[in-house]
């Protein structure tokens, strides 16, 4: 065994030189087993007809609502075996939610703008929904679809939700995002406090009725339990909360999508308790996370059981945001074989490049994540930061030990950042499995942290040009 000591280390670890031979078998079967992976992911196919929403009453540069036509042009699509619902160049207005139905391709064309209500009251009824990983019924998403199959939203067209500080995000509740005394906030006790104590004290989904009275702020697009999604092309600008929300779906693509939106938990794409999932050629500036990958928070992730599995993210560029690419928090399913590869992340207001975080209310296991051939400029806290105390106001008795494990890192470099590593496992629950090899991390100002982990490996791993 070798002493190995980080850059202004706060601990001492004990590691070895080179790579063992268990770590280097399961990064070269991860990465072998990718072309597999990517096999079982294509894209729909749709029938080669062509709706046009203008023929349904639709009316570009008016103020005229087109959810009713673009409704029954999408019905009508459908019904008669699928196909392309064209939105021509314009702008359109659409106060209330577009729904999605199978065998549909949703396809905004270079110059279309479609413009969502931010009345709250325009996005009811209330649906079935998942809400911060917890399941109930609420406001619609901006554009929703429930249990089909072979959907899409494309183009080249903008999707924007108009969420700002005078509407959706004053319900987050703080100063910075519109919101004053006597205003109402998600955290009012029948709004976010009350669908988690729905959670933990498991009462049943159809009585979790949120909507009108109540303040939990809708996703941008998401599906629920549906097949063969393609999201492609677009723009989402200004999200109520998450931007991209994939729900219990298998067979997803998210392609050449961008997201601008600075607003409170203005997530990129959240792919959640979703199987074979890839996430390509994207742009990602945002208020949260750029990409996080979830899987139900606690009873209700135990409950369902569905971890994320084979997430695919490359060649994208992240910007703002608290971190690049995140597994957690809400991971109680779990998530595993997650592929990084090929992405730029640059930015300040970008906290971290690759994080994990749970917590033992969550737990959850993340396992087998691999991570190469990523360019990072300035982070604003770590390059990876791994952390099973996250959110410590909810103590550390949960009862539900978190697991991070089998954690790769390769051909990783970075400009500048105050921390190169912060990995904080448990005492009973040591983090297992780190491989961090040919990276080179410049520009780090601080000590790097790193507490309870169990097989932390360097290999030619470089912090300041000083060889770890």
């Amino acid at each position: 065994m070798k002493v190995i000591k980080l850059l202004f280390p706060l601990v001492i670890i004990f590691t070895i030189s080179g790579c063992s031979s268990n770590q280097a078998e399961l990064v070269a079967d991860g990465w072998n087993n990718l072309p597999k992976i990517l096999e079982n992911i294509k894209s729909p196919e749709f029938p080669d007809k062509v709706y046009d929403v203008s023929d349904y009453g639709a009316v570009p540069g008016s103020q005229k609502d087109s959810k009713k036509a673009f409704a029954e042009a999408i019905k009508f699509c459908s019904d008669n075996g699928g196909g392309t619902v064209i939105i021509p160049s314009g702008e359109y207005i659409c106060n209330g939610p577009i729904v999605l139905l199978s065998n549909v391709n949703f396809h905004l064309e270079e110059g279309a703008v479609i413009k969502f209500s931010t009345n709250p009251e325009d996005y009811l009824p209330v649906v079935f929904t998942r809400w911060e990983g917890v399941e109930c019924y609420n406001y619609s998403p901006l554009i929703y679809a429930y249990r089909q199959d072979n959907i899409a939203v494309t183009g080249n067209g903008i999707l924007d939700g108009q969420a700002s500080i005078e509407n959706w995000w004053i319900w987050k509740g703080r100063k910075t995002t519109g919101w004053d005394e006597g205003l109402p906030t998600q955290s009012m006790d029948n709004s976010r406090p009350s669908l988690m104590k729905m959670n933990n004290k498991d009462v049943p989904v159809e009585d979790r009725k949120f909507g009108k009275g109540t303040y939990l702020r809708p996703n941008f697009i998401q599906p629920i339990e549906c097949n063969n999604v393609l999201i492609e092309g677009v723009t989402f600008l200004d999200s109520p909360m998450w931007f991209i929300h994939p729900v219990l779906c298998e067979n997803v693509i998210v392609r050449g999508v961008t997201t601008i939106g600075k607003g409170p938990n203005n997530d990129g794409c959240d792919p959640e308790s979703s199987k074979n999932v890839l996430i390509e050629d994207c742009k990602f500036d945002n208020g949260d996370d750029c990409i996080a990958i979830k899987s139900g928070r606690n009873n209700d992730g135990r409950r369902i059981g569905i971890a994320s599995e084979n997430i695919i993210v490359r060649n994208c560029e992240m910007k703002d945001g608290h971190g690049g690419v995140v597994m957690g928090s809400e991971i109680s399913g779990g998530v595993k074989n997650v592929f990084v590869e090929n992405c730029v992340m640059d930015s300040p207001e970008l906290d971290r490049a690759i994080r994990l975080k749970s917590n033992t209310f969550r737990g959850g296991t993340i396992e087998n994540i691999y991570v190469r051939n990523v360019t990072v400029g300035t982070v604003g806290e770590a390059i990876l930061r791994m952390n099973m105390k996250y959110d410590p106001k909810e103590g550390d008795n949960g009862g539900y030990l978190p697991v991070m494990k089998n954690v790769f890192i390769e051909k990783v470099t970075s400009k500048k950042s105050p921390h190169a590593l912060i990995l904080d496992g448990l005492d009973n629950s040591k983090i297992q499995n780190v491989l961090i090899k040919d990276c080179r991390f410049d520009g780090v100002e601080e000590k790097s942290i790193v507490n309870n982990v169990e097989n932390l490996e360097l290999v030619d791993f470089y912090i300041t040009g000083v060889k770890q």
